[in-house]
């Protein structure tokens, strides 16, 4: 707990609590969400023929919709749980190191 602590720039082990919590909670969250929206889309695993190949493009265009849902939820749950200051320096770093830190700006 103290190299978390100390990486994360936290002297307490209940944000490291809260913010693992913020991180279980928007992962499943984001996965569950995901998955109303395509269908209302009409984006469904259905559409592609069983061979596993095709299997890819549904997967990689789920995984490009879950990506943006979990930034979003990863900052608003890291408000309720008291820890936007960390989660939007998580945001930040995370954006730039994918080359979208301009968009923050």
């Amino acid at each position: 707990m103290d190299k978390l602590k100390k990486r994360w720039g936290i002297d307490s082990n209940f944000a490291i609590v809260m913010i693992l919590l913020v991180f279980a909670v928007t992962g499943s969250s984001s996965l569950k969400i995901a998955r109303p929206f395509l269908e209302f889309i009409g984006f469904t695993r259905e559409i592609f023929p069983t061979d596993w190949y095709y299997a890819i493009p549904y997967w990689a265009v789920r995984i490009l919709v879950i990506f943006p849902i979990y930034q979003i939820l990863l900052v608003a749950f890291g408000w309720l749980f008291g820890q936007f200051k960390f989660f939007w320096a998580f945001e930040k770093k995370m954006l730039s190191r994918l080359g979208l830190g301009r968009f923050l700006k």
